[in-house]
């Protein structure tokens, strides 16, 4: 009988084809650490980031004609975009199919709005909006944090006076360095943001200097007693930067890079 010969690298390929069909609808491990920075601005929106495993994401909102619409600047909506559209219907699609959850049996996501440019305007459109998805939202009431599959955090142009006479809140606000001596209840202000680029001068290259690491720490540690989480933005978006993030417990690795953040968290 004559065998048949298949050369190595047809074998190879096709071990890779059979790979692939196997995991192709695998779930991605969640990235607790992770926050998908300008989240909108990917190919696909929200859903990208998911597919990295990314526990965290950022839309910037506008009101425009009565909608909340997504993009980084004023001059570049587009009427279908809106926060429903990119983020509020598919995380709802997605959290009834996982069982009540981002990722089955995951963690509380977030979802990072950025208010732009008045909260004064476009919270009270926002937070009508968020009342119709209060079935998947963690809600803070008298009787404190209710926690469900995904919080919203807002940044921003935002203020704690937004909250003003409310009896249920279907978010919380982003922090900055001063929050740490404010005394606000971490439910309301569980985030600690900055600009890197303002507050240390070290930019990823050489050793980060003492002093520096010193402050930072500091910062990480007064957050961490007070039940806050640290974020900052700005800085270099690389692998260097991000090691020297989480060394010093700096919670969210900030990123454009979606490919570059996951193999460096999952290989921690």
């Amino acid at each position: 009988m004559k065998t048949l010969s298949i050369p190595g690298r047809l074998v190879a390929g096709l071990a890779f084809l059979c790979l692939s069909s196997l995991t192709r609808g695998a779930e991605p491990v969640p990235l607790i650490h992770a926050h998908a920075h300008n989240d909108y601005e990917h190919k696909r929106p929200l859903l990208d980031a998911l597919d990295h495993g990314f526990c965290s994401v950022e839309a910037d909102i506008y009101l425009v004609d009565g909608q909340l619409l997504v993009a980084h600047d004023r001059s570049k909506v587009k009427p279908e975009r809106t926060l429903q559209a990119l983020y509020l219907d598919p995380l709802r699609e997605r959290v009834k199919k996982n069982g009540g959850r981002v990722y089955p049996a995951g963690p509380e996501c977030t979802l990072l709005i950025d208010l732009k440019p008045r909260w004064q305007t476009i919270y009270p459109v926002l937070r009508d909006t968020l009342t119709n998805y209060a079935d998947m939202l963690t809600t803070f009431g008298p009787a404190g944090a209710k926690t469900n599959a995904i919080r919203v955090i807002l940044t921003g142009y935002q203020s704690k006076e937004m909250f003003a006479g409310e009896s249920l809140r279907y978010a919380c606000v982003d922090g900055a360095l001063g929050d740490l001596n404010s005394g606000a209840p971490a439910d309301l202000v569980p985030w600690i943001s900055s600009n890197w680029g303002q507050n240390f001068s070290w930019r990823g290259t050489g050793p980060m200097p003492e002093a520096e690491k010193l402050r930072l720490q500091t910062i990480v540690s007064k957050a961490h007693a007070q039940g806050r989480q640290v974020r900052f933005w700005g800085g270099p978006d690389h692998l260097v930067f991000w090691q020297t993030m989480r060394a010093n417990g700096v919670d969210l690795v900030n990123t454009d890079d979606l490919d570059g953040a996951q193999k460096f968290l999952l290989s921690q």
